[in-house]
C-alpha cells in the first residue's frame, strides 16, 4: 500500500512536491478509503491528477512509477543504458531525490533515494518500529574519496555482496537476488502495479498490437476474460459477450496461428460476431484496459495511468473509478493513481482525493491536493469552482 511520495529535481518539478494517499479522520466509513494495516492512517483508493495541458501532470505520475521501478527492477538494467530520470532544466547541479512511504507485509517503511544520470548519491530504507523509524540500511556516495559508503543494521544483505551494488541499482533491487527477506516482501509489494507510462510518456493506444497482448492474458486467464466480457456488456457496448478464437492466418509465406477477440452481438433472435478490430476504438481501449485493471484488483497493488479516459466516453470514468471503490471488485485495496482532462471527475471524489498541478512563471510546475487549500469544504461543487477558476490549476486560454 502506497502512503506518500515526495520528490524534487525531477523533469518539470524543482522544488519539493507530495503525492499523498494519506485523508483525514473525516474519511473513516466511506468505501474510496481504508484502514492502514501498519497505521492509524485512513488511505485513499484513488487520487486523480488534474490540470492544463504542459502543466506536468504526467511527470507527477512518472514520478511514483520511476520509483517503484528502480527498487524492483533497477538491478537488471543493462549497461549503457540510462535511468529514465532527468533533473528541471534549471536545476542541472544536482541530483532528483525521493522519499516514498509505503507498506509491505503489515509494515511501514521509508525509502530515500538521490540520484544522478551517473549514479545513486543516496539510497537508505527505515523501518517504523514503535513511534520511530529504524535505519535499516544507508548508501552514501562520497564524491571526494570516489567510493561508497554503506551500512547495514539487520537488512540481511552480505556485505560483500552490498559493496558491489551497481552505480545504478537499487540496494534493495540487489538484495532481492539473493533472498534477503526484507527485499523480496518491499520487491513483492512495490512490483505489483500496472503503468502505461515510460521514460517519455503516456504509451497511446496502439490499436491491433495492444488487443492481440490483451487476447493473450485473457486467453490464459478465463475468471479475467469472463470478468471482463460482463463488465463490457454491463456498460452498454452493445456485446453480450466476447470470445476467444485461434485462426491460422498466412504470413510472410508461412502459416501460423493467431489469437483473436470477437464481439458476439445479438438483435434478440440472431447471433452476431464482429472481430475486435471491427470494433469501435473505443470499445477496443476498453477490452485492452481492463486487462490492465482487473489483475492488479484481483490481487492487489497499484494502477498508475496517464489520461485515463483516452478514447473512452467521459461517462466511463464512474464505472472505472466504482470498480476501485467497490470492495467486492477491489478486496485487497488496489489503489488507482491517473490523471485526467475530464473535469466533470471532481465531483466524483473527496477532496483529498484530487491533486491539481499548473506550471508557474518560472517554468517550474507545482501540484497541490485539494484538500491543502484553506477555506475548501467537502460539500463544494468542486467542478463548478475549478471551472470559475477558485482553485487555480486551469488552462488561461
Amino acid at each position: 500500500m502506497l502512503h506518500s511520495l515526495r520528490f524534487s529535481n525531477f523533469f518539470s518539478f524543482a522544488d519539493e512536491t507530495e503525492v499523498s494517499f494519506v485523508l483525514d479522520a473525516r474519511a473513516n466509513g466511506t468505501e474510496s478509503s481504508f484502514a492502514s494495516a501498519a497505521t492509524d492512517r485512513q488511505l485513499s483508493k484513488l487520487l486523480a491528477v488534474v490540470g492544463a495541458n504542459g502543466a506536468g501532470k504526467t511527470n507527477v505520475i512518472k514520478a511514483l512509477d520511476f520509483l517503484c521501478w528502480f527498487v524492483t527492477k533497477s538491478f537488471f538494467m543493462e549497461p549503457g543504458h540510462s535511468l529514465a530520470v532527468q533533473p528541471h532544466v534549471l536545476e542541472t547541479g544536482s541530483g532528483s531525490q525521493f522519499e516514498l512511504e509505503f507498506e509491505a507485509q503489515g509494515k511501514l517503511y521509508r525509502y530515500a533515494l538521490a540520484l544522478n544520470r551517473e549514479r545513486v548519491l543516496a539510497e537508505s530504507l527505515r523501518l517504523k518500529t514503535s513511534r520511530t523509524f529504524s535505519t535499516l540500511f544507508s548508501r552514501e556516495w562520497d564524491s571526494a574519496a570516489g567510493v561508497e559508503k554503506i551500512q547495514q543494521r539487520g537488512f540481511g544483505l552480505p556485505q560483500k555482496q552490498a559493496e558491489r551494488v551497481k552505480p545504478l541499482a537499487s540496494l534493495i533491487s540487489t538484495a532481492e537476488q539473493f533472498g534477503v527477506e526484507t527485499a523480496l516482501a518491499i520487491v513483492e509489494a512495490l512490483g505489483r502495479r500496472q503503468s502505461n507510462i515510460d521514460a517519455i510518456g503516456r504509451q497511446a493506444f496502439q490499436g491491433a498490437p495492444d488487443v492481440i497482448s490483451a487476447a493473450k492474458f485473457f486467453a490464459d486467464n478465463e475468471p479475467h476474460r469472463a470478468r471482463m466480457a460482463a463488465l463490457l456488456k454491463q456498460w452498454d457496448f452493445g456485446l453480450n459477450d466476447v470470445r476467444l478464437e485461434t485462426l491460422r492466418s498466412v504470413r510472410d509465406g508461412k502459416e501460423e496461428d493467431v489469437l483473436v477477440p470477437f464481439g458476439i452481438h445479438s438483435d434478440g433472435e440472431r447471433e452476431m460476431k464482429l472481430p475486435m478490430f471491427a470494433e469501435s476504438s473505443g470499445t477496443q481501449a476498453a477490452f485492452v484496459l481492463l486487462a490492465d485493471l482487473l489483475p492488479v484488483l484481483a490481487e492487489g497493488g497499484t494502477v498508475i495511468f496517464d489520461e485515463l479516459e483516452s478514447d473512452l466516453h467521459p461517462l466511463m470514468l464512474e464505472p472505472i473509478l466504482n470498480l476501485f471503490i467497490s470492495p467486492k471488485t477491489n478486496p485487497h485495496n488496489a489503489q488507482l493513481i491517473f490523471t485526467c482532462h475530464s473535469v466533470e471527475i471532481l465531483n466524483l471524489l473527496r477532496k483529498g482525493q484530487i491533486m491539481l498541478v499548473e506550471k508557474n512563471e518560472r517554468c517550474r510546475s507545482e501540484a497541490w491536493r485539494l484538500s491543502d487549500m484553506e477555506g475548501v469544504r467537502a460539500d463544494d461543487n468542486f467542478y463548478a469552482k475549478y471551472m470559475a477558476g477558485a482553485y487555480g490549476a486551469v488552462p488561461m486560454l
